[in-house]
């Protein structure tokens, strides 16, 4: 008899979190609308790809197709780290990234600390605007930059050497020096952009607690270690966790096009993305890239899942799922 209450009420409990979506979609509508576009952009260009993950278990060749080409099972992935270079270009695509979810986290938080400080309205419009201008720069741009700075005979930095009595640095064949480098480029490149979503969350931080922490006699570092950084905290959590799921991700045209490709360099700048590139161009073997670009997406999946784990232990609230 319960079995048969309990069966008739599914029917029931389906047709009001129906009524429920539709009431939501009535009431909601202009904000789905809004929503539309870039859900649209979501699906098209991260799900329907989803579709060609079976080329990394194909021997792909174009005159077969995806469908037609033969099945190889996992030899894509052996050929991929049968290589010598395998563990390497492994280690510096999570090393460096790493790195940059450390330093870009820390500038940003800090730089959007010491932005909203400053009272003046047009000097904040102006610092936000210079911070954030970097950002829309090519690679391309940034590699001559860079080059400009660290060339043996016409750098900056070499000439400057040279005034102070030390001996020019060949930049392009230090490897050992370009983590560094590629810190540092990446945080002047990035770095505003971040300062642009934590100072958003610092603005919208209750101004009422800062003034009964002044009233109870707290100074600026006080009320940023006891105030601005735990009401941060969700933010900051949230972003590097989203950091954490793309680390296996390289950005290609910051080791690429910053490094001029250079031979020497790849040691300790050479990553997956770009081992992949030079492998694809000069191979043509599709499915070996597929396998790697499968390879980061399922590691990523999988650090992301851990820290959230471990978030979710420590605080359930801010966990990102």
């Amino acid at each position: 008899m319960r079995a048969e209450l309990s069966m008739a009420g599914i029917p029931s409990q389906k047709k009001k979190g129906l009524n429920s979506l539709i009431t939501d979609l009535k009431r909601y509508k202009w904000l789905f609308l809004m929503a539309l576009p870039g859900l649209l952009a979501i699906f098209i260009f991260s799900y329907l790809p989803m579709f060609g993950v079976i080329i990394a278990f194909k021997e792909y060749r174009v005159a077969d197709g995806i469908i037609g080409s033969r099945w190889c099972g996992f030899d894509n992935f052996k050929y991929l780290f049968s290589t010598r270079d395998a563990w390497n270009i492994t280690y510096n695509t999570i090393f460096l990234n790493a790195l940059f979810i450390i330093t870009g986290t820390i500038g940003g938080i800090i730089l959007a600390l010491l932005v909203n400080e400053v009272k003046n309205k047009w000097l904040v419009k102006f610092y936000q605007s210079a911070l954030f201008l970097p950002y829309f720069i090519s690679w391309v741009i940034v590699s001559y930059f860079v080059y400009a700075l660290l060339s043996f005979d016409m750098g900056i930095v070499n000439k400057i050497l040279i005034s102070m009595g030390i001996e020019p640095i060949q930049w392009y064949n230090e490897p050992g020096l370009w983590p560094a480098i590629l810190v540092a480029v990446n945080l002047w490149k990035n770095v505003g952009y971040g300062c642009l979503i934590y100072l958003a969350g610092i603005m919208g931080i209750d101004g009422d607690l800062y003034e009964a922490a002044t009233i109870d006699g707290a100074n600026k570092m006080q009320q940023i270690i006891k105030i601005t950084i735990p009401l941060l905290s969700p933010l900051i959590i949230t972003l590097t966790l989203m950091s954490i799921g793309r680390i296996f991700f390289a950005d290609f045209g910051l080791f690429f096009n910053v490094t001029f490709d250079t031979g020497t360099l790849y040691s300790t700048t050479n990553v997956i993305d770009t081992y992949v590139f030079r492998s694809l161009r000069f191979s043509g073997d599709v499915g070996m890239a597929s396998a790697a670009g499968f390879y980061q997406a399922f590691v990523g999946f999988i650090l992301v899942s851990l820290s959230n784990l471990v978030v979710k232990k420590i605080n359930p609230d801010r966990a990102l799922f």
